[in-house]
């Protein structure tokens, strides 16, 4: 048989898999599914068929949705935590410091609504399971935490309980954030100017007085 008539192998759609790190393929497509599907409409099944892999080579890396999902929130908390740590080191903690971890949790939820879902949803199962991320999940509470004991033993914090200082201060920047990936606020600028507005009312409520 000619060159001319041979058979040529299909090309693989665009988007497909081709090579290189399938794990990180398969959470990135998983981010993209539950950024236009939800995490109900994410299944193996289809993150490997649109990467156009096989089921072996998909449970080799990810045996369940759970476990994918999973993998999902374990990097987003890390992620997350990461953040808010910078955030509060480069402004070399205090009021300003704190002030910039709650901008930077406004804008990480902003930045990664997929993650955030997962992270902060009801479809987490596996985490009394997975030690990995419960210590991810408690560390990026712990650096809230940190940030507020800081401040007590500085003496710019009341000296509430922390872990109920922080309980305050997280529920009322994750209701404005998930109020902000839901499209519920309006535009970029009216929810930023909600979320400035929240954090100075959090610095004012948790003050020393």
């Amino acid at each position: 048989m000619t060159g001319s008539t041979a058979k040529r192998p299909r090309r693989k759609r665009a988007g497909q898999y081709h090579h290189g790190d399938l794990r990180r393929a398969l959470i990135d497509q998983a981010l993209r599914t539950i950024d236009t599907l939800g995490v109900e409409g994410l299944t193996l099944r289809g993150v490997g068929g649109a990467l156009g892999v096989s089921r072996t080579a998909l449970y080799r890396h990810f045996p369940d949705k759970e476990a994918l999902v999973a993998a999902v929130a374990r990097e987003g908390f890390r992620t997350f935590r990461l953040a808010l740590v910078d955030a509060w080191e480069r402004h070399r903690g205090g009021p300003a410091g704190l002030r910039a971890m709650g901008d930077a949790y406004f804008r990480f939820a902003l930045d990664h609504p997929s993650h955030y879902r997962v992270m902060f949803g009801r479809f987490v199962k596996t985490s009394a399971r997975d030690p990995e991320l419960v210590a991810e999940s408690e560390g990026a509470f712990r650096a809230l935490v940190d940030a507020l004991t800081e401040g007590q033993r500085q003496g710019w914090v009341r000296q509430d309980e922390p872990l109920m200082l922080a309980g305050f201060v997280w529920s009322v920047t994750h209701g404005i954030a998930m109020l902000a990936i839901d499209g519920r606020l309006g535009g970029g600028d009216e929810s930023a100017a909600l979320n400035d507005y929240a954090t100075t009312r959090i610095q004012t409520a948790i003050a020393r007085s």
